[in-house]
Order: C-alpha cells, then sequence, then structure tokens
C-alpha cells in the first residue's frame, strides 16, 4: 500500500486554504490517503527568524494580489478575511480533537473551518465561532468546549507543531511525500507529477 500524504497547515494561510481544497482530490486520484497536520506558523516563524508574508514591506503588498490572483486562477471561492493574519490556537485545537475523539468528521470540519474564514469572514480566532462551526457538524459541542482550555490539548498542538519542525516544516502549506517535501500551494504541480511518476 501506498504511503499517506502528510499535509501540514495553519488555518491562518490562505495558500493553505487552498491546499485543503485541492489535497484529498489530488491524493485520491493516485491511491494516496491524507494525514492532516494542524500547527502554528507563529513559533515556527519565531524558529527560523522570520515574519508573516503579509506583515513584510513590498512582499506583503505582493502576497495579497497573489492570494486573489490564485484562486481565481484556480477557480477558488475566496475572500480575504476583514482580520487578517489571526492567532489561529483555538482552531488548531479543536482540530487535533476531533482528529482523536470524532474523526470522521475530521476533514470535513477541517475545510469548514477553512471555509468559514476565508469565504464567509468568520473569525476563527473566537473560540465561540469555532464551537458553532462544531455543532453545526454534529461534533460534541459541549465535550469539545471542555477539551479547548485544558493543558493536554495545549501540549498535543504544541508538540505537533515542534514534531513538524523537526521534519522541516517552515510554512503553510507543506507536504511530505515518501519523503520528499513540497512547500507551498505553487509547488503541487510538481507534487502531482511526483505522485504520477514517482520522481521528478
Amino acid at each position: 500500500m501506498s504511503n499517506p500524504i502528510d499535509f501540514y497547515f495553519d488555518f491562518s494561510s490562505p495558500y493553505g486554504y487552498f491546499g485543503a481544497v485541492e489535497i484529498g482530490k489530488l491524493a485520491a486520484k493516485y491511491g494516496r490517503q491524507v494525514n492532516w497536520h494542524p500547527i502554528l506558523l507563529g513559533p515556527i516563524f519565531k524558529n527560523i527568524g522570520t515574519n508573516s508574508l503579509v506583515t513584510i514591506p513590498v512582499k506583503g503588498e505582493y502576497s495579497r494580489h497573489d492570494m486573489g490572483r490564485t484562486a481565481r486562477f484556480h477557480n477558488i471561492f475566496f475572500k480575504e478575511p476583514s482580520n487578517f493574519p489571526i492567532g489561529t490556537q483555538v482552531a488548531a485545537r479543536a482540530a487535533l480533537w476531533v482528529q482523536e475523539q470524532q474523526p470522521a468528521k475530521a476533514v470535513d470540519f477541517i475545510q469548514t473551518i477553512y471555509s468559514a474564514y476565508f469565504t464567509e469572514d468568520i473569525d476563527i480566532s473566537v473560540p465561540a465561532s469555532v464551537l458553532r462551526i462544531a455543532g453545526d457538524l454534529g461534533i460534541d459541542h459541549a465535550a469539545l468546549e471542555a477539551a479547548l482550555g485544558t493543558q493536554e490539548i495545549k501540549d498535543k498542538l504544541r508538540q505537533a507543531t515542534e514534531d513538524a519542525m523537526q521534519k522541516g516544516v517552515f510554512g503553510s502549506p507543506f507536504v511530505i511525500v515518501d519523503g520528499e517535501p513540497f512547500w507551498g500551494f505553487d509547488r503541487f504541480t510538481q507534487l502531482e507529477a511526483f505522485l504520477k511518476n514517482g520522481k521528478i
């Protein structure tokens, strides 16, 4: 059986959102499963001495233009949120919890959270927003709410981010398959070629 695709993402990443829309279809086309890894880019950026792309002069202006253009090119609905970027600790903790407690709903939850932020301008840094989305998907709202503030789930997200750094992850989306790393949604064409041929 083929190895799964490891897909690392931060919910504040527009390119991570684009990747989340496409990765499942790409995996299915080549008979792969996807391991979804919610992480936090903040600690990673601090570790490597950089900042969010949109906060960097000149490059930030270009990136905002490119986000819209990329969405149009790939026919992905996208609206830049009014509050961007944001902290995504709550959403990432929730995703980890759903993956453990209600795994059959995890991918839908991840994609719905992404869509809420990047198509409906819903502030997913607010726990109430995340909990409402969970409830709408039939996820145990009360149990998730109780779990979000626990040290256990905080530690799990911290460990997931540290594990990602150990594997060389430094952005979102970041894909590793058969030991080959691909950073960025703009590398999905290369990713597909690799999945198809086993090499590039």
